[in-house]
């Protein structure tokens, strides 16, 4: 086991998760990987009932300091990147897009100090959806047997955290930048991004996330620095006050026709 000192920065968010004995199934597994970062996204049971603590066992501290949210989005507040966890592969989520445990716990392992990661489990019965995925850079799936794809939550926790903590041992290069933004302020960015290019007549208005979906996926591959974030903000800027000036010229070359 890794010391605390060199251990990565790791949280485990759990969106909506439904059953008692997986939760503190969860903090157990946590404990026994030395993490104790826990976050619960609307919570469909009382994640201090009895059956919780039964299961929880040494981890009834985690448990107990678990932080609860109403979104994906504010339970990542304060994270700079986000793996989601799924096997689902859609429209918008190429192959290409999905690591394995040992792969995306490398990345984590080897992450600078000051950067925060998050894994997010999805609903037992169907996972996370699509708009929650988009606030994840990458995507994590175990491969399972087709027969029984499916693996029980605590248990998809513990395959993660313990590949966390054995590529840790052995963690070289960095593969995140030390500076990464933190998810509100990339957020933030794809809001502006998605209001500028929908102005320009850039996205289908009938369906934007086609092409920002790719877009995330794009800038989701390493990361974007909070220098990448201000500088993208910047381009966003600038075409938003170009195509304000073509509105305005237009308007006026209206005026004037109108007026002859």
């Amino acid at each position: 086991m890794p010391e605390e000192s060199s251990r990565a920065r790791l949280t485990v968010v759990l969106v909506e998760p439904q059953g008692p004995l997986n939760i503190g199934s969860v903090c157990r597994a946590m404990g026994n990987f030395g993490f104790d970062d826990l976050r619960l996204v609307n919570p469909r049971t009382d994640h201090l009932c009895y059956e919780a603590r039964l299961m929880a066992v040494k981890g009834s501290a985690i448990l107990e300091n678990a932080r609860l949210f109403s979104s994906l989005e504010q339970a990542l507040t304060g994270c700079h990147y986000a793996f989601g966890t799924t096997r689902r592969f859609g429209r918008y989520r190429n192959r290409s897009d999905f690591l394995y445990p040992a792969a995306a716990a490398k990345i984590i392992a080897a992450a600078p100090a000051q950067v925060t990661t998050a894994l997010v489990f999805g609903r037992e019965d169907c996972g996370l959806l699509n708009e929650e995925l988009d606030l994840c850079q990458r995507f994590v799936t175990i491969p399972t047997c087709d027969a029984m794809p499916s693996m029980n939550l605590a248990q998809s926790v513990a395959v993660c955290l313990y590949e966390v903590v054995n590529q840790g041992l052995e963690a070289g290069n960095m593969l995140l930048q030390p500076d990464l933004a933190e998810a509100e302020q990339v957020e933030a960015m794809f809001a502006q991004m998605r209001a500028v290019l929908s102005r320009i007549e850039y996205l289908d208005p009938q369906n934007p996330d086609h092409i920002l979906r790719s877009f995330r996926r794009l800038f989701g591959k390493s990361g974007l620095t909070a220098r990448e974030v201000r500088i993208l903000r910047g381009l966003w800027s600038r075409i938003n006050w170009v195509q304000a000036e073509l509105e305005k010229y237009s308007d006026n070359e209206e005026n004037n026709a109108t007026s002859v």
